[in-house]
C-alpha cells in the first residue's frame, strides 16, 4: 500500500526540488491544491523555514533551517515506511535511462550537419520526428518506474502524468515542452524527478556514480 506524505513535508519537499517556487508551481509538483500550498508557504515563512525572494527570479525558497528540517523529515519518512530498498532499486532503473534522456535532449537541441554540431532550428520535420520517437520510446520505459515508485511513496505519483503532459505537448508541436528550462518541459520534470530520488536516498548529486 502506498504511503502518503504529510502535507507540510510535501510543501517543504516541493520547494526544495524547485529551489525557488511559487504556490502554483509547488502545487503542480506535489499534487496539492494551490490555496492549501499558499497557506503552508506563508506558515513556513512565519516559522523561518522559508523566505520570499524578490528580483529577476522571484519566489519562495527554503532557509538553511528549512533545508535541515526538510532533510530530517525526508530521512524519517523513508526509515519509518521501510521503502529505502525499494526506492534504491527503482533509482537504479531510473539511472539506466538517464543517459538516454540526456542524449535525446541533446539531439533535440543540436544537429550534426557536415560534421558540425549546430543548433536545431526545427525546420527538418523528419529529423524532429525521429527524436520525438526516441522520447516516446524512453517514456514507455520510464512510466513503469514512476508507477512503481508511487506504489511506495505517494508523493512520486505526480511524475508520470507530468511527463505524459510534456510529451503530449511536444507531439502537438509545443517544442518548448521538450527541453526548455523554467517551464514544465520533459527535461525539467525529469531533472526534478532525478533530484527527488537523490534527496529521498540522501545522495549528493556530485557523488552520484552515473547519470
Amino acid at each position: 500500500m502506498t504511503t502518503p506524505s504529510n502535507p507540510r513535508l510535501l510543501v517543504l519537499h516541493g520547494l526544495r526540488l524547485q529551489h525557488v517556487g511559487n504556490a502554483a508551481g509547488v502545487a503542480e509538483a506535489i499534487g496539492v491544491a494551490e490555496a492549501e500550498v499558499k497557506l503552508m508557504l506563508d506558515q513556513l515563512v512565519s516559522d523561518d523555514l522559508a523566505k520570499y525572494r524578490t528580483g529577476r527570479i522571484s519566489g519562495f525558497m527554503l532557509t538553511p533551517a528549512g533545508r535541515a528540517e526538510h532533510l530530517a523529515q525526508i530521512a524519517a519518512e523513508v526509515d519509518a515506511t521501510g521503502v529505502r530498498t525499494g526506492v534504491q532499486a527503482l533509482y537504479a532503473r531510473f539511472l539506466g535511462l538517464n543517459t538516454e534522456l540526456l542524449t535525446v535532449c541533446t539531439q533535440w537541441q543540436l544537429r550534426e550537419i557536415n560534421g558540425q554540431s549546430v543548433p536545431n532550428d526545427h525546420t527538418d520535420g523528419a529529423y524532429d520526428a525521429s527524436v520525438i520517437g526516441r522520447l516516446v520510446d524512453l517514456d514507455g520505459l520510464a512510466q513503469p518506474i514512476a508507477t512503481d515508485l508511487a506504489a511506495l511513496l505517494a508523493r512520486f505519483a505526480t511524475y508520470g502524468p507530468r511527463l505524459s503532459f510534456a510529451l503530449a505537448g511536444v507531439q502537438d508541436g509545443e517544442t518548448d515542452l521538450f527541453t526548455r528550462p523554467m517551464v514544465p518541459s520533459y527535461h525539467t520534470v525529469w531533472f526534478e524527478w532525478h533530484e527527488d530520488l537523490l534527496v529521498t536516498l540522501g545522495i549528493e548529486r556530485g557523488s552520484e556514480g552515473a547519470g
